[in-house]
């Protein structure tokens, strides 16, 4: 019988939604999907250069998990890129130690300890959660 699936830890929401090929319109595009926690992978290995062995014990998984993630999201970054799709970031398992606000005004993205009801460098009230806190995770 497999292990019970283990909640992904991650410290940073990315600052975009996604991405997507210079001058082709959204609507003709297809995506490839990829997850916070193969987000979170590609950033830990190669933007902050860390090894797998760390970089897994920083998202609370095993070395092999990590590989797996960090591979699929590189899989999923060289289909985008060599077929022309857009790259959508979201969904998951994952969990978090604070909550992640997005502006639809200015597009910042914030990181709070507490729940927020404006925008921190707008003062809009136009935001959206981007996550679940890990307490309202395990009530599912």
């Amino acid at each position: 019988m497999p292990n019970r699936r283990r909640f992904r830890r991650i410290k940073m929401p990315p600052v975009m939604e996604g991405f997507k090929p210079f001058g082709i319109p959204m609507r003709d595009l297809e995506s490839v999907d990829l997850l916070y926690e193969e987000y979170e992978a590609l950033r830990l290995a190669d933007y902050e250069n860390l090894t797998q062995e760390e970089a897994a014990k920083k998202m609370n998984i095993s070395r092999p998990t990590f590989t797996r993630l960090y591979d699929k999201a590189r899989k999923s970054i060289a289909k985008a890129f060599v077929e022309g799709k857009a790259i959508i970031i979201h969904g998951g398992t994952y969990i978090i130690d604070e909550f992640w606000y997005r502006c639809e005004d200015c597009h910042e993205t914030m990181i709070s300890i507490e729940p927020v009801t404006r925008c921190q460098k707008c003062n809009s009230d136009n935001i959206i959660q981007l996550n679940i806190k890990p307490d309202d995770e395990y009530k599912r």
